[in-house]
């Protein structure tokens, strides 16, 4: 008996899904397990299984469209099994369509998209013609207020346009010509390319005023899930956590000799064995220990309760085209450095291709946010709820620096904790500081709290 493939929940917190490929068609033999499409949901582009075993008979929804979870996504059974009966029962408006999206712009903004096609829509009236359409004050301005050249109108005034090839609008465009003060010698007075060169020989008709400076169209873009679930957590963490930021600036000198000490250290190894360690992974390692350490900080607010994590699973943020993941080190405090270098570059990897499973970027108890790589010095970061602490690193930097009462050239890095003061107090969060400083500074230590 055919069966219906049901949109299924692909993570924790999903509730809709975007089929964004199939990856079988109708009549194709499926099993329990065989990959069906890649479905988008609120966190990544995830693969959805089969649940039967059979062919698909009728797929019912195109790429694009957008199910909620339990709704019907297909149907599988026998080859040839008549399924009328089962598709009658199914609710007509089971899903919407791909996104088309309309914005109610002004006529301005739709004559300016105009610009990037071959030819510009004409109107129906004629030259001298009024209309009965209501026009606004930035209707009015045509193509003008859009493209920033002031003193060119393609607009009658009265409210009808010019009427003028594409190829004259933009010449008039470009050279400022008021096309109002344009003889059209075309079919029905239509301003042609030869009309607005002699216009622009003879020196009228030009605006003194005109600016050349042509800027790129407006542009919508629709959000996808992804950065539609961003907008929405990280709003409510900025609007319901108390934040508060704690800032210290470590000497990294040690931390990059003791980096180039276990890359001489892996030449020993097996090739396959060999990681290139950055500094965010020492970072992450230290931040794992201090973690430990320092048990108020990895905690999370409960309401009437503040739960102290027995675990330390440190998220690293991961910009992606079109928004950012947060895969997640379990037992960060008890892996080596080499273990995590390799783990948060296998994670990193396939967060990018979207292939992560839900549980590899989930149920974190704290977050590392690191933007030293595009030179950022020092930023604050949005806690990623229900933690109550995220820390932001910045660049390593060479700054003048104080050593034996003498100053000398540093090198020094940023580092900044947001904390959720419902859970984390001024004091802690600053000990807590302390402590990353001290083992950062003297990375040997990491030995003595793993």
């Amino acid at each position: 008996m055919a069966k219906i493939q049901e949109m299924t929940q692909l993570s924790p917190t999903m509730e809709e899904g975007t089929i964004v490929k199939w990856l079988k068609k109708e009549g194709d033999s499926v099993s329990p397990g065989d990959i069906i499409a890649e479905v988008e949901t609120d966190k990544a582009v995830m693969e959805m299984e089969a649940f039967e075993t059979g062919v698909i008979l009728k797929i019912l929804h195109t790429e694009g469209a957008k199910l909620k979870v339990g709704q019907a996504l297909a149907v599988i059974g026998k080859p040839g099994e008549d399924v009328s009966t089962l598709l009658a029962g199914i609710p007509q408006k089971n899903a919407s369509a791909p996104s088309q999206t309309k914005v109610d712009t002004p006529q301005a903004n739709k004559a300016e998209t105009q610009t990037t096609k071959p030819s510009v829509s004409e109107p129906t009236a004629t030259a001298g013609q009024p209309t009965e359409t209501k026009t606004s004050m930035n209707s009015v301005t045509g193509l003008v207020g859009v493209t920033g050249v002031t003193g060119v109108n393609l607009t009658n005034r009265g409210g009808l346009r010019v009427l003028a090839s594409p190829l004259a609008k933009s010449i008039a465009i470009e050279q400022g010509i008021d096309l109002h003060t344009v003889i059209g010698t075309g079919p029905e007075g239509r301003i042609t390319k030869k009309d607005v060169l002699d216009t622009l020989n003879k020196g009228s008709g030009v605006s003194h005023f005109a600016s050349k400076t042509i800027t790129r169209a407006d542009e919508v873009v629709t959000l996808n899930g992804m950065r539609k679930t961003i907008a929405k957590r990280l709003t409510e963490s900025k609007q319901n956590l108390p934040h508060f930021y704690l800032n210290v600036d470590v000497n990294a000198k040690a931390m990059e000799s003791f980096r180039l000490e276990l890359s001489e250290f892996q030449k020993h190894l097996d090739e396959e064995l060999q990681v290139k360690v950055s500094l965010n992974d020492i970072i992450v390692k230290a931040t794992a220990a201090a973690l430990k350490l320092h048990p108020k900080v990895n905690a999370s607010f409960q309401g009437d309760s503040i739960l102290q994590f027995g675990r330390v699973d440190v998220g690293i943020a991961v910009s992606l085209d079109g928004g950012l993941l947060t895969p997640v080190i379990r037992n960060a405090d008890g892996k080596s450095i080499l273990e995590i270098s390799r783990e948060v570059k296998e994670l990193a990897k396939r967060a990018r291709e979207r292939k992560l499973k839900p549980e590899e970027f989930s149920n974190g108890t704290f977050t590392i946010s690191n933007l030293g790589m595009y030179g950022i010095s020092r930023f604050t970061a949005i806690i990623n709820e229900p933690e109550s602490g995220i820390l932001a690193v910045g660049s390593v930097e060479d700054k003048p620096v104080v050593e034996n009462g003498a100053v000398v050239a540093g090198r020094v890095l940023s580092l900044t904790l947001s904390c959720d003061h419902r859970v984390i107090d001024g004091a802690v969060g600053a000990e807590f500081l302390r402590t990353l400083k001290s083992l950062l500074e003297q990375p040997n230590l990491l030995a003595a709290v793993i």
